[in-house]
């Protein structure tokens, strides 16, 4: 798994797809047949290796390291004792584990706390690796309490800082499980690059290295039988200096994998709200490689389901996470980004939220009811960006064969709404810097789950598990998604096609490879579908009406679609606010009266703006002022416009922030 359910092109060869209400299915492995399969956005099964493992695609054996640091062992009066560095400086990453003797850590809770020096900012205080940047020189001191069964213990390790010099600095010292991948990032000096990256380890087990982009390593975290430490050094050249960091990663021992549908090593996590009612099944029964049955609609019912639940406090109650921060930000974004309550309505369809460092891209499971937040959309701080696992999206490459791209954005006051910050860039974001991604993808996920058991329905719902009302109400074609094809279904063969070329990793034909931005506008404009994505399912067509509606509704952000060349993108056809057009108004009205009742479907697309299309023969990107010149608002809904040397401007091709699910198998 290279991040969650990678590891999956035969899985996704088998995937039904609805093309203008004809079933169309391929054949399927048995492990797909025997699997209930994800559906919606999201992951599915996956061709697993045989020692549950994925090694990235170019991970190569690296050398021994000829010298090395290490770490030191500090013992204290109980069986809790520390493993801290050799030495400290301000400025750098560093790391202390804490370890019990004789035991692994699998099972117990960790909860640190600073307790003397400098301010640290603290993004991992909830494992047994504490992670984080030293600010400046001086003394720090750091309390673990761990407990578990038959434990409890508290101790205090304290380190010293010296002052700064002039190294290289990894970001940063993980815990990982046994298989799961793992990502490092060189940072750069005065956002200069260091040359000649290379790198070594140190300890015990060997590792293959993924040096693709040697600022930014990757591997699969080796088996071990008990919690190892793996250390790894880079040494670089910059300006004329030899330089070097090491980092330590802590590899823990789990339990074998006995889960048909998490049956990839993950993350660990835990309830956020540890004092909820449901904080051993949120999490056993949404992310666990022990799943082995989906739970029960008793043990784990959909938030709209308990009394008096439509409150920000029943959703918390519901986060799973791998990191405090995560579960800290989306309550954040919740109490001051959701001024109309749509995501505590749209959050009472699903059963819980996970948010973990190596969940990419996100994405909502029937399974298990929950939805799966990549945390890129969630981080405030460089630290918290820190541990999220970098490995990139599997299908990056899919329909590179085609002589066209349908590139994407969301626009306000004729700029972007929002950018990329590049992952080399260390810098800070505000709410209102992540507001507008965060809620698209949250209007999205949630439209699935809403398509599936919108609130509607959830009195009729009787189980036992969600699994088996799915069944009953596809098998009377009861979802959103089902009866807007009775409304006005889409029905260009050639787009359905090449969605599954661009989408779903399907080989290209010659036809397909031969069509040319015009061709493509043709196909797409005989239909009144608002994005190319909507071709991938039928679910997807359901949700990017709902995304892009409520975007434009709520935030006045509007969404540009356009079919361009894949090189100098030019645009041969594209428009702006595409949902708002008479001919979407139909199934666009028919989406958000069915999942969001309170608000009237043709009431909201009426007030919504005109579509504006775009100057074929201009660029995408000279295309970006085609609405009328209006003041720049002074509450404009992000600020990272402000700063364009930290914030990328590049084409974005709809799939790759969402997963598009085959439907389940009985």
């Amino acid at each position: 798994m290279k991040t969650l359910f990678n590891k999956r092109i035969s899985a996704e060869a088998a995937i039904q797809k609805n093309y203008r209400g004809v079933t169309k299915t391929f054949a399927m492995s048995s492990l797909v047949i025997a699997t209930v399969m994800l559906s919606a956005c999201g992951g599915s099964s996956s061709d697993s290796s045989s020692d549950g493992q994925t090694t990235p695609d170019n991970a190569l054996p690296i050398n021994t390291c000829d010298s090395s640091s290490g770490l030191t062992i500090v013992d204290t009066a109980s069986d809790l004792n520390f493993n801290i560095e050799q030495s400290y400086s301000a400025g750098q990453s560093a790391t202390v584990i804490a370890n019990i003797n004789n035991r692994d850590s699998a099972g117990l809770t960790y909860q640190w706390q600073q307790t003397s020096g400098p301010d640290v900012s603290l993004s991992s205080e909830n494992s047994p690796v504490l992670s984080f940047i030293i600010p400046s020189y001086g003394n720090y001191s750091f309390t673990v309490n761990v407990s578990g069964p038959q434990i409890d213990l508290s101790e205090t390790v304290s380190i010293t800082a010296g002052s700064a010099i002039n190294q290289l600095n990894i970001n940063s010292d993980h815990q990982v499980v046994q298989g799961n991948g793992v990502s490092l990032r060189v940072a750069r000096i005065n956002e200069q690059t260091v040359d000649d990256i290379e790198w070594c380890y140190f300890s015990n087990q060997a590792v293959e290295l993924d040096l693709t982009d040697p600022e930014r390593p990757l591997f699969t975290a080796p088996s071990v039988s008990s919690d190892s430490v793996i250390g790894l050094k880079a040494t670089g050249q910059f300006a004329g200096e030899t330089l070097s960091d090491e980092v330590f990663v802590l590899v823990t021992n789990e339990s074998a994998i006995t889960s048909p549908y998490f049956d990839q090593p993950i993350a660990r996590t835990y309830s956020y709200n540890s004092a909820s009612v449901y904080s051993a099944n949120a999490s056993d029964c949404v992310y666990s490689n022990q799943l082995n049955q989906t739970c029960d609609i008793a043990d784990l019912p959909l938030i709209g389901q308990v009394s008096n639940s439509e409150n920000i406090e029943s959703v918390m109650e519901r986060v799973v996470v791998s990191h405090d921060w995560m579960g800290e930000n989306f309550e954040t974004f919740l109490k001051q980004s959701d001024p109309n309550s749509d995501f505590i309505k749209l959050l009472q369809s699903v059963t819980a939220v996970v948010i973990s460092y190596d969940v990419r891209p996100s994405f909502y499971w029937v399974a298990t009811g929950a939805i799966y937040l990549d945390p890129e959309y969630l981080w405030f701080t460089p630290e918290q960006r820190d541990s999220i696992n970098e490995a990139p999206d599997y299908r990056s490459d899919f329909g590179n064969d085609l002589q066209f791209i349908m590139p994407w954005r969301y626009v306000k006051d004729n700029d972007y709404a929002y950018g990329r910050i590049a992952k080399t860039e260390r810098t800070t974001r505000t709410l209102a810097d992540i507001t507008p991604s965060l809620a698209s993808l949250l209007y999205h996920e949630l439209a699935h789950a809403n398509d599936f058991f919108p609130r509607s329905i959830h009195s009729t719902l009787t189980g036992p598990t969600l699994i088996d009302d799915f069944y009953r109400r596809t098998d009377s074609n009861g979802l959103i998604s089902d009866q807007l094809q009775n409304v006005d279904p889409l029905t260009s063969s050639e787009m359905f096609g090449l969605a599954g070329v661009s989408f779903l990793g399907e080989t290209a034909n010659e036809t397909q490879k031969a069509y040319m931005p015009d061709d493509v506008t043709s196909f797409f404009l005989s239909d009144h579908a608002n994005d190319f994505y909507a071709y991938s399912s039928t679910r997807e067509d359901a949700a990017m009406l709902f995304e892009e509606s409520f975007m434009s509704h709520r935030y006045q952000i509007q969404r540009d679609v356009a079919v361009t060349d894949p090189t100098n993108l030019i645009v041969d056809w594209g428009q702006r606010g595409r949902v708002g057009s008479a001919e979407l108004l139909d199934r666009a009205a028919f989406v958000i009266d069915e999942i969001m009742p309170e608000i009237d479907g043709k009431t909201l697309l009426n007030g919504l703006p005109e579509p504006i299309n775009m100057t074929p023969g201009r660029d995408w990107f000279e295309n970006i002022d085609i609405s009328p010149s209006i003041a720049q608002s002074l509450s404009k809904v992000s600020s990272l416009s402000s700063s364009e040397t930290s914030v990328e401007r590049r084409p974005v091709l709809i799939g790759r922030e969402h997963r598009d699910m085959p439907i389940p198998k009985r």
